[in-house]
């Protein structure tokens, strides 16, 4: 069922960036350090700790490992549907559904990651995404943000909240978490309220839907987080100048 937005956002994107979707894959250069910032600022920007999860079921993918990175930029694009892009769910069960984790390695520690800064427009990298989802009738983006951080270790599901991001979307909230283990993560914990929810959901005004997923990523690719009602593309690359030795 939700395999559906999925696979019609990646013809979007293809679509809509072209050239650019190798370049993104195979050469976009690490992003540079930005001068004068420090890797870890004052206690006010540390990441909020999200509830615990269960550990992941046996049997996902595997991904290769990377180097650590002090530092991560990461951007997310956030849209909503117009039709239904599934069938109808009982959306109050939803709301009590346990995370969906990939990744199964043990915790690394309690390393609570920082906001290093906030990346202006004009950093973005998904913007020619964010132009196809305008231009198209069955998406509306809501939200796009850019922001440089340093990671958590794995297992603290320590994130940031989405106005602390500078998202401020009416019934939108939440938390984005990136954790450093032995793979990197990017976990998502939203709640969207909708006035007006997608046709064909069978969902009342005011139906809040939960999107509660933490995905292995890599560097330069991009990450899709489907749900019938809305969804979120992530892109996570390395910032140059930042790297420390380890696995």
């Amino acid at each position: 069922m939700r395999h559906r937005i999925a696979t019609a956002l990646a013809l979007l994107a293809a679509l809509a960036l072209g050239a650019l979707s190798p370049a993104l894959a195979t050469s976009t250069p690490p992003l540079k350090a930005h001068p004068g910032i420090q890797a870890h600022p004052a206690q006010p920007g540390a990441a909020t700790v999200a509830p615990p999860a269960p550990s992941a079921a046996p049997g996902a993918a595997a991904a290769a490992p990377v180097a650590v990175h002090r530092e991560y930029y990461i951007e997310i694009i956030v849209f909503r549907a117009l039709q239904a892009l599934g069938s109808p769910e009982d959306w109050q069960a939803e709301l009590h559904m346990a995370p969906n984790i990939s990744g199964s390695e043990s915790p690394t520690g309690t390393g609570v990651g920082h906001l290093v800064k906030i990346v202006p427009p004009s950093g973005y990298k998904l913007t020619p995404i964010w132009n196809a989802l305008r231009g198209s009738k069955a998406y509306e983006p809501v939200a796009h943000v850019a922001w440089i951080q340093t990671g958590s270790d794995w297992g603290t599901h320590a994130g940031f909240d989405l106005s602390e991001l500078g998202v401020h979307v009416p019934g939108l909230s939440g938390l984005v978490y990136f954790e450093r283990g032995e793979y990197l993560h990017l976990g998502l914990t939203l709640d969207y309220t909708m006035q007006h929810p997608p046709r064909g959901l069978d969902a009342p005004p005011g139906t809040t839907f939960v999107m509660n997923e933490t995905r292995r990523v890599r560097f330069y690719q991009r990450n899709y987080y489907d749900h019938p009602a809305f969804g979120v593309i992530a892109l996570v690359l390395p910032v140059r100048g930042t790297q420390t030795p380890g696995p």
